[in-house]
């Protein structure tokens, strides 16, 4: 859900919760009383969410490289999915820790983005590109007749495509020749006067021109340069970004060539043709080419094949080698100074690896929050300048090497459609905040400050992000991350804080970050409440994986919250019901996980244990059993669902779920919630032929004796239609299935 905080479904899921802090998440910007006003109504509207919608939101909202809705580990789901990760034979937390590639320079194209200075272009280099420039013939030439015309031209496009080689290829299938490359420094004013003089040459490249807002390439100066060039009868090339400030220019757009016929053209040249075949033949190469490359990366990639032809290196090199060029990437992006990547651009990528295919408007929102506190820390006595309009999205996404798309998200009013954003290559994301945490801990402060802020919003896309960025940040450095930003959520005294911790903890479990469940352990014995509460919610979503040793702990936690009914003048109203109500709900996420066939042996087992046992196996039963396929209203109940399916293959589940149905009606504590929940089974049955048939089924299986029965019996004849109305007619039919006991 992209805003509010859902919570249990109106009708036989239970009423669907609004946010309950939706409107009281308190802006930066506050300040005095106004902050005061907003951080008093936050507490007064918080209240925990409940598990099982916080698990959904948890799976809608969770980035896709993460895997969590097809996670068999993960806790929540009947049915088991398979194991996380992103494509390329490459799970997750090998894509956080890195290539442990060795590190060497990049061939031809350079992985440094230094500019290139003034000079005349060696006509060995022009030789040495030549062979290797792949492009559209047809395309090319159009290309040349336009600069041979116009004597100008200016080619945009993205970093790192070819552009600079493109333009040197023009120049030299002109004929022209000396060709001198212009500093970038040059500023459009200064253009024309880099033109001529004594540095004449006939053919002229400026690579990436220095443009700013106040200062774009406008017609006049490429006129003048016109003019410049007519007289000299020389030509120019410009390449600018995608971010180039240009105004009454139309520029070219340049469209580079396939990776794949780059990196042909690169081996056929660096081996041969039997050998490029070969090469080309290998899996890691297609996993390569699958992924976003750029020319740069892909030229290097064939020098990295060479050596693996050479024996110089292994497969096992091949195959990392693109994790490798991504977390290069990744560095030159941060390494750069603020000219060529300014710390607003530098914040959008943070927060575009945060929000990772979410929506756009959101990502750049948030990015201009963190953008402030960045430069907070940068420098406190200088105003973030944040423009309110003028940035292109799909410039800026070009930087990012992401992409936009629309898709819809899952909202508390149903599906929207939204245009999002996302980086091309899955692993980003994961790369970026790696790099950002653990390579510039001066980014600490303003990021922490950024991740509480989000933890407060009132949007739970937003709060699960925040979640999902801390789980990745804790598997790169595990100790820094529990101080800085997940103890002091778990200890908040705010329900949404600890929430945050919870899908922390259980995303960073999944990530296979070290040494979470033994932290759960230590919180669930913990004297601090809210400890206590992180480690039982957060039991719920992981504890499948360890069913025995997980309920184990739940028996310890709520025999200690029972604790006041060992005394003489205790009563129900000593126990702590919030926590209570936890643990029943991580019960019922665990009896509807794959490990559910485990967990109801053991609340079996356990049932006639003692009165904390017992109320704590009931609780989570019902909890479990308002739950319904896919959260519709109506729609069939999965402990039903399960009971009908266990029955029909002759399973143990079955008897087990009827047992706990006898228990919890025959218990006067649980009788009145028992049969309210069976009356929504009886309306769901209603609207489905299948509900009723499974209905019917398990209904003789709770009646063993005749009180059983005319309680079954008077609840069906009873029981009300939708908002009051007259019975349904399938209770009248379910009522002949009820068997006669003495």
């Amino acid at each position: 859900m992209s805003a509010g905080e859902p919570g249990p479904r109106q009708g036989a899921a239970g009423p669907r919760q609004q946010s309950s802090d939706k409107d009281a998440a308190d802006s930066p910007q506050q300040t005095g009383p106004e902050a005061a006003e907003a951080e008093d109504k936050q507490e007064e509207q918080d209240q925990p969410q409940d598990a099982w919608s916080a698990r959904r939101d948890l799976v809608d909202h969770s980035p896709k490289a993460m895997g969590v809705g097809d996670n068999a580990r993960f806790g929540g789901s009947l049915v088991a999915g398979d194991q996380h990760g992103v494509s390329g034979g490459l799970v997750a937390g090998d894509v956080i820790m890195g290539s442990k590639t060795e590190v060497y320079h990049f061939g031809v194209s350079g992985v440094s983005t230094t500019s290139h200075g003034s000079g005349e272009v060696p006509v060995s280099t022009l030789d040495r590109l030549a062979p290797y420039f792949v492009t559209d013939e047809s395309l090319f030439e159009s290309l040349l007749s336009r600069l041979r015309t116009e004597r100008v031209i200016v080619l945009s496009g993205p970093h790192f495509t070819g552009r600079r080689t493109a333009a040197l290829m023009l120049l030299r299938r002109l004929g022209v020749s000396p060709i001198r490359s212009l500093v970038r420094d040059t500023t459009p004013a200064q253009l024309v006067q880099q033109l001529g003089g004594q540095h004449s040459a006939k053919g002229y490249v400026l690579c990436d021109l220095t443009t700013r807002r106040d200062q774009p390439l406008r017609e006049p100066h490429l006129l003048a340069a016109r003019d410049q060039l007519a007289e000299d009868d020389a030509y120019l090339v410009i390449t600018v970004g995608p971010m180039a400030a240009l105004e009454d220019i139309a520029a070219v757009e340049w469209k580079p060539p396939s990776p794949a016929d780059v990196l042909k053209r690169h081996l056929l040249e660096l081996t041969g043709e039997a050998t490029t075949d070969r090469l080309l033949a290998l899996p890691a190469v297609s996993t390569f080419l699958e992924r976003d490359h750029q020319l740069r990366e892909v030229a290097s990639f064939a020098k990295h094949l060479k050596r693996y032809a050479d024996g110089e290196v292994t497969e096992e090199a091949v195959g990392t080698f693109s994790l490798f060029t991504l977390e290069s990437q990744v560095q030159e992006w941060f390494d750069e100074n603020e000219e060529l990547i300014p710390l607003r651009d530098k914040a959008f990528l943070i927060a575009l690896a945060a929000f990772d295919g979410g929506p756009y408007a959101l990502t750049a929102e948030l990015s201009d929050l963190l953008y402030a506190f960045l430069q907070d820390t940068a420098d406190s006595a200088l105003q973030p300048q944040v423009p309110v309009f003028g940035t292109h999205i799909g410039k800026r996404l070009q930087l990012a090497r992401a992409q936009g798309y629309l898709e819809e998200e899952n909202t508390e009013w149903g599906p929207v459609t939204q245009s999002k954003a996302a980086f091309l290559d899955n692993r980003v994301s994961l790369v970026l905040l790696r790099e950002v945490w653990t390579g510039h801990p001066s980014a600490r402060p303003a990021l922490v400050h950024w991740l509480q802020q989000l933890a407060g919003d009132g949007r739970p896309l937003v709060r699960t992000r925040a979640a999902s960025t801390v789980a990745v940040l804790a598997y790169a450095d595990l100790p820094s991350t529990m101080a800085l930003v997940i103890e002091p959520w778990a200890t908040s005294h705010l329900f949404r804080h600890r929430l945050v911790a919870v899908n922390s903890l259980t995303l960073a479990h999944l990530l296979e970050a070290p040494n979470i469940p033994s932290i759960l352990d230590s919180w669930c014995e913990s004297e601090d409440p809210a400890m206590r509460w992180v480690a039982i919610r957060a039991y719920g979503l992981i504890g499948a994986e360890r069913p025995e040793q997980t309920l184990a702990a739940l028996w310890s936690a709520v025999r200690k919250e029972y604790e006041p009914l060992l005394d003489e003048d205790g009563d129900e109203e000593d126990i702590d019901e919030v926590m209570v109500k936890q643990l029943a709900q991580s019960v019922e996420l665990l009896l509807l996980s794959p490990a559910g066939e485990q967990v109801l042996a053991e609340l079996l087992h356990r049932l006639d244990q003692d009165r904390a046992v017992h109320d704590l196996a009931l609780r989570g039963f019902l909890s479990a059993c308002a739950r319904r396929k896919d959260d519709a209203r109506d729609g069939r109940p999965l402990i039903l669902d399960w009971y009908a399916t266990s029955a029909a293959d002759g399973g143990r589940a079955a008897g087990g779920i009827a047992r706990l149905w006898r228990s919890a009606l025959d218990d006067r504590r649980r009788t009145r919630a028992a049969l309210e929940e069976l009356g929504d089974w009886v309306r769901a049955a209603d609207h489905d032929p299948a509900t009723e048939w499974a209905l019917a089924g398990l209904l003789p299986a709770l009646v063993t004796t005749a009180s059983e029965r005319q309680r079954l019996s008077h609840l069906l004849r009873t029981v009300r239609g939708e908002d009051g109305a007259a019975p349904p007619p399938v209770a009248t039919r379910l009522l002949t299935v009820l068997p006669n006991r003495r």
